[in-house]
């Protein structure tokens, strides 16, 4: 009988064993949506979940062939469960799916040991091809993507000092700023009252000796952070 690849010695699929996945999301109808689409497909999805919390603890216990993880969640990150849950266990394969395309968390994406990250809109024969390319072990990214992550490791990096005055949320919310978004948009994205984005956005602009949010938004794309600055 022929033998599929793959990346876990442990485990010699037959060409008949369906490729098993676990499925990280915060909306139902995504899961329930994706759980329809890979079933019928001959995938089984053996674990599923809206928390990160729950996806890292589960996941290594379930050890499927692919997670296919939201990138953001309200407990967490999809990049941040597939860092941790390759600490415990390397062979396990990640997939990142997104709705926005960030070049940060692409590179972070990368640097967690993710085989790809890809965009919600992706058709859907090309997500069940990723997901059976992620589950063999092959990695998503193209060579240059891989190559300009590389190398941004090895450039210098300069940093203000006025960052390290920054809270974590007051970090995040004005990387959003940078992406003009308001404050209403902002507190959409990060599951917060657009009266606490105000404050955060006031105490920013104090911290960093600014007066207009435009003058935030020039100074976080015109900046070089290091990794430790934001995480994401």
């Amino acid at each position: 009988m022929n033998r599929l690849a793959t990346s876990d010695p442990r485990k010699i699929a037959t060409a008949t064993t369906p490729i098993t996945v676990f499925i990280l999301d915060d909306h139902e109808l995504v899961r329930r949506g994706l759980k329809e689409l890979l079933e019928g497909e001959g995938f089984k999805v053996i674990g599923s979940t809206g928390s990160a919390l729950e996806a890292t603890r589960r996941i290594p216990a379930l050890h499927p062939d692919v997670s296919v993880l939201d990138a953001r969640l309200p407990d967490g990150t999809g990049i941040e469960v597939c860092r941790d849950v390759r600490s415990v266990d390397p062979t396990l394969q990640c997939l990142i799916l997104t709705s926005y395309d960030d070049e940060q968390a692409l590179r972070g994406a990368v640097l967690a040991g993710a085989s790809g990250y890809v965009l919600k809109e992706i058709d859907g024969t090309d997500l069940l091809t990723s997901l059976r390319r992620t589950a063999k072990g092959e990695t998503l990214f193209k060579p240059d993507v891989m190559a300009k992550v590389v190398q941004g490791l090895a450039e210098p990096e300069r940093t203000d000092p006025r960052i390290s005055a920054l809270t974590p949320q007051e970090g995040r919310v004005l990387k959003l700023i940078g992406r003009g978004l308001t404050n209403r948009e902002i507190g959409s994205e990060m599951f917060l009252a657009e009266k606490t984005v105000k404050n955060y956005v006031s105490s920013l602009l104090a911290k960093l000796g600014f007066e207009r949010r435009t003058q935030a938004a020039i100074f976080i794309t015109d900046t070089r952070w290091q990794a430790s600055d934001f995480r994401q």
